[in-house]
C-alpha cells in the first residue's frame, strides 16, 4: 500500500510530503470555484516527486461546462490523475448517476492521456450509485482501517481518515507501479 493525502484550499501550500507517494489536489468546483492554492500545492507535490492528481467537486447540471472548466484549471500533463468528487453539495443536492457517468466519460474524451477516477463515500457508492461506473478506478472514502474499506468493489484509492487531514492509501505495490498505471491511460 502506498500512502498519500488529498488537499484543498483548507490546507497549507507547503504540506508535509514525507512518506507520501501521491497527492490529490482540489482544482475546481461547479463552474465558478478554483482552489486559490492550486498552483503552489501542485508545485509542492511535483518538487517532492509525487504522483499528482486533481479533483473536481461535481455539481448537478452543466456537465460539459463543468468538465471544460475543470480542465482549463487542472494542469494538462500526461500521467497526472483526474478525479470526480461525487457527493452532496453545500446546497444538499448531488449530481445524478447519469450525470456522474457522463462527466467521467467527458473527461476521458477531453483528456485521453489521463486516468480518470471516481471519488465517492461509502454511502454514495452503496446506496446512491446504480451503475458502478468509476472510469479507470474507484477512490472510496470509508473511515476505517487503511486499505480495508467496507465495500466489495475493486478500488484503487481509499481515504481512511480526515484527521488531522484527509489521508489515503493506494492499492499499488510501489510508486513506480502507480506511476506506470497513471501513464498508461
Amino acid at each position: 500500500m502506498l500512502h498519500g493525502i488529498d488537499v484543498s484550499a483548507y490546507q497549507s501550500s507547503a504540506y508535509d510530503t514525507d512518506g507520501l507517494s501521491f497527492v490529490f489536489i482540489k482544482a475546481t468546483e461547479g463552474r465558478s470555484y478554483v482552489n486559490p492554492r492550486l498552483t503552489a500545492q501542485t508545485k509542492t507535490a511535483r518538487d517532492a516527486g509525487l504522483v499528482v492528481g486533481f479533483y473536481h467537486f461535481l455539481w448537478p447540471g452543466s456537465l460539459t461546462d463543468q468538465a471544460e472548466y475543470f480542465l482549463r484549471h487542472a494542469p494538462d500533463r500526461p500521467g497526472d490523475l483526474l478525479a470526480v468528487d461525487w457527493e452532496t453539495t453545500g446546497e444538499g443536492t448531488h449530481a445524478s448517476n447519469a450525470e456522474k457517468d457522463r462527466f467521467i466519460r467527458k473527461l476521458k474524451d477531453l483528456r485521453p492521456d489521463n486516468r480518470v477516477v471516481l471519488y465517492a463515500n461509502r454511502d454514495f457508492w452503496l446506496n446512491i450509485d446504480t451503475t458502478s461506473y468509476a472510469g479507470d478506478g474507484l477512490w472510496i472514502a470509508d473511515y476505517v482501517t487503511a486499505g480495508k474499506p467496507r465495500i466489495k468493489a475493486k478500488w484503487r484509492f481509499h481515504q481512511y481518515t480526515s484527521e488531522p487531514h484527509d489521508k489515503d492509501v493506494a492499492n499499488f505495490a510501489s510508486r513506480a507501479a502507480l506511476r506506470e498505471w497513471a501513464a498508461d491511460a
